[in-house]
């Protein structure tokens, strides 16, 4: 799928936080994938109460995060998110996969990932998570704050 550069004006005026934010809508557009964006909230605690907006979620429970950075607070509350609500199905696109998460680490995006038992893609997210008949609890059909 051919990307051309834009302004990130551009994509915010689309509503998005990022281009692979946009570019991941239009995938799912393409491919007939239904999909809900940053309608819901899950609350996590980290000695206050917080809360996350999950880029997209799929009709069978799965959310899809899309990360461009992967910085050590998104890593520290997405471990903290997975303990909280384990019955929750949190999967990765990353813009690259291969990027370290720091300057003199050996460990890549993905690698991250498999330490910490979190599906991940490269780039676009595999079909199949949208076909799947998940056993996860869809707690998103209606738009607000999950506790």
């Amino acid at each position: 799928m051919p990307y051309k550069k834009r302004h990130w004006s551009a994509v915010k005026n689309q509503g998005y936080r990022s281009g692979l934010e946009e570019r991941m809508q239009k995938y799912f557009s393409e491919n007939g994938i239904t999909f809900k964006y940053e309608t819901s909230k899950i609350q996590w605690e980290d000695r206050m109460f917080r809360k996350y907006t999950p880029d997209f979620i799929l009709p069978n429970g799965i959310i899809i995060e899309t990360k461009g950075l992967f910085t050590p607070a998104d890593r520290r509350k997405h471990k903290e998110i997975a303990k909280q609500h384990m019955f929750l199905e949190i999967r990765f696109v990353f813009e690259n996969a291969k990027r370290k998460i720091g300057k003199n680490s050996k460990t890549t995006y993905g690698d991250w990932c498999d330490k910490h038992g979190i599906l991940w893609a490269d780039k676009l997210m595999p079909l199949e998570w949208a076909q799947e008949e998940g056993d996860w609890i869809n707690l998103f059909h209606t738009e607000g704050t999950y506790t």
